[in-house]
């Protein structure tokens, strides 16, 4: 799973793709991956003419960033169906260790939504997913730096793989690296003393289970235990430290909800850094 060699970054031609480049270019180029780039044309729907539009958009996909991507060998493959299904489907059939994509929330929605083909990729897909939210704040490819970052814990059964992610992540670019976990039945306690003494516990609790997360991972990470709701406890640690990235967790579980549940959108749609989501 790490270090990523095969990076899968799904475009639309859109600017919001273009300013993803820089980061995928990043990325690319630290790890010496196997760069692929993929469009999914979808099928006609019933009002549009009858026209095969594979050739035209063919010629677009392989004229795209390749200014940007000169330096690299880029496959660049057109599929044709549904596009986050193809998307999830081509990247498990062919092995890939990430996947870059960016959400398409704007301006003040940005907080309300993720674009449908970045949701469902994140719910169906088995490697790590990158998302970023804010593209039009991505830094010139020379500022490109990560210098913090943040990975948020559950203490479920993903974390330790998520927090190895993370621990190497971090160690490959020289990172400082803060491990969070939120405590949210701890943030509503009063004053009175027998209450405090229960979030006291509470938290200390936490604390001895994330250090034995750290432990099994061999991870010299900060300890931060928050007693507030996951998503706010997460984006807010990532906002103080001033983190380059955030990485989570998703359920290694399929079925209905899929592997994305409801604290990991929410950290993804909030956070104030691009997410990789393991």
């Amino acid at each position: 799973m790490f270090p990523p060699k095969r990076i899968l970054f799904p475009v639309d031609f859109s600017e919001r793709c273009s300013d993803a480049a820089r980061m995928v270019e990043t990325f690319a180029g630290h790890f010496q991956a196997e760069l692929t780039l993929l469009y999914v044309l979808e099928p006609l729907t019933y009002n549009d003419l009858p026209f095969d539009a594979s050739a035209l958009t063919q010629e677009q996909l392989n004229g795209y960033l390749t200014e940007e991507l000169k330096h690299f060998d880029v496959n660049r493959v057109l599929l044709h169906g549904e596009p986050a299904s193809r998307i999830a489907e081509y990247a498990q059939a062919n092995s890939f260790d990430l996947i870059m994509l960016p959400t398409h929330g704007y301006g003040r929605f940005r907080r309300l939504m993720l674009g449908s083909v970045t949701a469902k990729v994140l719910h169906d897909a088995a490697c790590p997913v990158w998302t970023g939210v804010h593209m039009e704040h991505v830094p010139r490819l020379e500022d490109i730096a990560f210098r913090k970052v943040v990975c948020a814990v559950d203490l479920g059964e993903q974390s330790c793989p998520t927090l190895r992610w993370a621990t190497e992540f971090a160690a490959e670019f020289g990172a400082g690296l803060t491990v969070v976990h939120a405590v949210p039945e701890a943030k509503d306690v009063v004053s009175l003393y027998a209450d405090q003494q229960a979030k006291e516990k509470l938290m200390h609790n936490a604390k001895e289970r994330v250090q034995a997360v750290k432990d099994c991972v061999g991870s010299g990470a900060e300890i931060s235990v928050v007693a507030e709701d996951v998503a706010y406890a997460v984006c807010g640690a990532a906002g103080r430290e001033k983190a380059d990235l955030v990485v989570i967790g998703r359920s290694v579980a399929e079925g209905v909800l899929g592997r994305l549940r409801a604290n990991a959108y929410s950290i993804i749609r909030q956070s104030p850094c691009p997410v990789i989501s393991v």
